[in-house]
């Protein structure tokens, strides 16, 4: 396999599902397969053992819940990219999972185009929001429901590298475009994330955006 091939992991609880989506993505000669779980626990157990690149993760499960299991996931493997595969939109289930680190959701009603184009953007490190889901939570964002903590101001370097955050930009592009090295721009993510309370890179690019760092313009769109 190509060191770029894509690496997927499918988690839902309905096996046709997860044959229809494996079936579509048998298709794709960047996109391989690794394995499937139904449910969240599952998925805990199979993303240690398999170390996939992306999981497309179903929400509402048996024995844990997508939301526990992203939250887990990502704790134990920062590096994996989970994209949320959904029926739900409402509130309850959007907010939750982007904070615990979820950096796609899309709806079931997704086409093909789409779904391939938000798992590749997300293996790149991009956030992929279906167009209402991203207006809830733009919206959540400029009328927070309850006080946020005050967040700490962010350095020159940080701002920048928040603008490039919220292009879409992956750590290795970022580092070549300031001359510094990944890790120093790891680290400059780590503490933009710290400084401003946030849960993910996708509610860094939207903090950007409702701050003014950034314009619709910069974000990468979610689907074609």
């Amino acid at each position: 396999m190509s060191h770029k091939t894509i690496r997927i992991l499918i988690v839902d609880d309905h096996a046709i599902v997860r044959k229809g989506l494996a079936a579509l993505l048998a298709t794709e000669p960047d996109i391989q397969v690794l394995g499937e779980a139904s449910n969240g626990a599952d998925a805990v157990a199979q993303a240690q053992a398999l170390r996939p690149d992306v999981i497309l993760m179903d929400l509402v499960m048996p024995k844990m819940d997508g939301i526990e299991a992203t939250r887990a996931i990502t704790a134990q493997q920062p590096g994996v990219r989970v994209l949320v595969l959904t029926s739900f939109a409402a509130d309850d289930k959007v907010f939750p999972a982007i904070k615990a680190g979820a950096l796609g959701y899309l709806l079931k009603d997704t086409g093909p185009t789409e779904l391939l184009h938000a798992i590749r953007q997300v293996h790149r490190g991009q956030p992929s929001l279906e167009p209402v889901i991203a207006s809830k939570v733009l919206f959540e964002l400029a009328h927070p429901g309850r006080s946020q903590p005050a967040a700490d101001p962010l350095t020159e370097r940080e701002v920048e590298v928040l603008r490039l955050v919220a292009q879409g930009l992956s750590n290795r592009e970022m580092a070549e475009k300031l001359v510094i090295t990944e890790m120093t721009v790891s680290t400059h993510v780590s503490n933009i994330l710290a400084k401003l309370h946030l849960a993910s890179r996708t509610q860094a690019a939207l903090y950007a955006l409702r701050e003014g760092l950034a314009s619709l313009d910069d974000i990468p769109p979610a689907r074609y």
